[in-house]
């Protein structure tokens, strides 16, 4: 108890918040592949996983139980020590943003005055694993794979923080904390709905969903960067990937969809952290739909839609957005 009481408060609740995200991920790494696989199934008209447990809801604890006992196996003539490397950096870099997450009005890790650029620097670590993937896994359908990754990772990043810099010059803070107080009264996604919309479509080629799911295009390169990836490998990218589809949403729901704000009612100081999973969760719903309604792009119209459309148009509303702030 005397060791206990020389450490830091602060440390202390840094390692129950990391200990309570680390949980939540692997959660929701669960809800997500079990609601993908039964979205998939219906929109197919075809009634999804159904064999273990009611409606197949344990399906997803039973491959998460066959995945964990699986040997990550290592192939001949392999960088061994990046092809290990990889999935960890798949996956540590997406537990930090949410510590800087606001889920309600006092429910949130730390508040950093740079919040927002403390999520977009360990976005950009993401891009890293998949190279590192791609690379050490001497596989010429890994290699396309990172390659893939790496351009569409440039050419999308640009009108994603563009867009989030709309935001920024409207609030001036990179607080996400007062971005969301900043939306009391209205919220920004009516007034930026540019911005949204252009985040959201980067958002989705972010992170590697369809239609921009080039890196690991099934038809194409088998399973991309994470072809040799068996066992505990590719669970970790799997866990990252959902990860990632739910930091992109939370952000959006922080800078455009107000954050906790819901409606006025009773207790409603209690409830912020349900209209925030709502959002959440709304988002992540429409990013499963799009998957399993549009079929994939080329990789030179992925490239084009980014470089000659969304880009400029990114541009033109950062600077009406300056002008009018200015004004």
């Amino acid at each position: 108890m005397e060791t206990i009481s020389i450490l830091p408060p602060e440390l202390i609740r840094m390692v129950i918040a990391v200990i309570i995200i680390i949980s939540f991920l692997f959660l929701n790494a669960i809800m997500m592949g079990y609601a993908e696989r039964k979205i998939a199934g219906h929109v197919q008209r075809r009634p999804g996983p159904m064999e273990v447990g009611s409606h197949g809801i344990l399906q997803m604890i039973v491959d998460g139980v066959k995945l964990v006992g699986k040997e990550l196996l290592i192939p001949f003539n392999v960088d061994r020590t990046l092809f290990r490397v990889a999935p960890l950096l798949s996956f540590t870099p997406v537990i930090l943003p949410l510590l800087v997450i606001p889920f309600s009005e006092k429910l949130q890790a730390r508040d950093l005055n740079l919040g927002l650029i403390f999520i977009v620097t360990m976005g950009s670590v993401n891009v890293m694993a998949l190279l590192v993937g791609g690379w050490g896994s001497n596989n010429k359908y890994s290699m396309f794979g990172a390659m893939r990754a790496v351009a569409q990772s440039i050419a999308y990043e640009i009108p994603i923080l563009l867009s989030l810099l709309a935001v920024v010059l409207m609030c001036n803070t990179f607080s996400l904390k007062e971005i969301v107080a900043a939306q009391q009264n209205i919220w920004f996604v009516f007034l930026q709905p540019v911005a949204f919309l252009i985040y959201v479509v980067a958002g989705l080629a972010e992170t590697n969903r369809n239609p921009f799911d080039l890196p690991e295009a099934e038809s194409e390169l088998t399973a991309g960067f994470h072809t040799e990836y068996s066992g505990m490998g590719f669970s970790l990218f799997f866990i990252g990937e959902y990860t990632n589809m739910f930091i992109v949403a939370s952000v959006a729901t922080v800078l455009f969809l107000g954050g906790w704000h819901g409606p006025h009612l009773p207790y409603g100081e209690y409830l912020g952290v349900v209209w925030f999973f709502l959002k959440v969760y709304l988002l992540l719903f429409l990013m499963i739909m799009v998957r399993w309604t549009y079929p994939r792009v080329r990789f030179d119209q992925l490239l084009n839609f980014a470089w000659k459309y969304l880009v400029p148009f990114s541009l033109v509303n950062l600077l009406i957005t300056a002008v009018l702030v200015k004004l």
